[in-house]
């Protein structure tokens, strides 16, 4: 009878860590996962230890009991009121037997929902491969979802909703990779709703501190259009300028030499 030793102690182990993760977990964001399944691990091990104790004192009853009923049945020891106790307990301890199994069921099933949201959660924590102005970079899932339902909302011409995302977005995440472009659609986003000083710092915003971005040539260029539609032609001239002198190769310096000629003489 001493098999129903391992047996027990399987069914219960494989509940005891859905059983105190499901509600432990519930303190701690996603980004404190790791840590809390660190400390789960000890608190599990501790627990595991207090029922294996526990369980081998049930099991060493029941082999006890089995073992004096079997002898009784063979007539090695008296019956009547004794035989009638020892069924009585036997009854009482296969009860709780049988309210164990149906506990650790119920416990093995959290403990397959509760490793799915683990999974989920630790999924989030994990970085992901993307191309942001033609480099691979590592982001955060959370980082690359918040910028992208941004500029989402950019597409989707819905500009004003765009300036509060992409803000967001950079106030987060202001060393994200996709910050350059996160600027750039926010200063693009300003010209969409004609705020054209907001657009102006925005792409200046990017130009500072971005200097090597593949985007700072047409922020210049959109800093040059905010300020044609100021009537600012003088500054207008000047960035113009500036993007032919200082990306003379690129696309954005054979535009601004067609916006000079068209803005004509000083």
């Amino acid at each position: 009878m001493m098999h129903r030793r391992p047996l027990l102690r399987g069914l219960l182990l494989a509940g005891l860590l859905a059983g105190l993760s499901a509600p432990a977990l519930a303190l701690f964001g996603d980004e404190e996962a790791r840590k809390a399944i660190v400390d789960l691990r000890d608190q599990v091990e501790q627990l595991r230890k207090e029922h294996a104790a526990r369980i081998d004192t049930l099991s060493q009853r029941i082999d006890h009991l089995d073992e004096v009923v079997q002898a009784m049945q063979r007539g090695q020891l008296a019956a009547g009121g004794q035989f009638d106790q020892l069924n009585q307990e036997l009854a009482k301890l296969r009860g709780m037997l049988e309210q164990l199994t149906n506990d650790v069921a119920t416990l093995q099933k959290r403990n397959k929902d509760l490793y799915s949201d683990l999974d989920a959660r630790i999924k989030k924590l994990e970085p992901v491969g993307v191309t942001v102005e033609g480099k691979s970079v590592q982001v955060d899932r959370d980082e690359q979802a918040a910028y992208e339902s941004a500029l989402a909302l950019f597409k989707a011409n819905d500009f004003r909703t765009a300036v509060g995302g992409l803000t967001a977005f950079l106030n987060r995440y202001p060393q994200s990779p996709y910050a350059p472009s996160a600027e750039f659609w926010l200063g693009s986003s300003y010209y969409a709703i004609k705020d054209y000083r907001a657009a102006i710092a925005a792409q200046q915003t990017l130009v500072d501190r971005f200097p090597d971005s593949p985007r700072a040539p047409d922020a210049l260029l959109n800093i040059a259009s905010s300020q044609i539609e100021l009537n600012d032609k003088k500054a207008a001239r000047a960035t113009l300028n500036r993007v032919i002198t200082d990306f003379p190769d690129s696309d954005a310096a054979k535009l601004a030499k067609d916006r000079l000629s068209s803005l004509g003489a000083k």
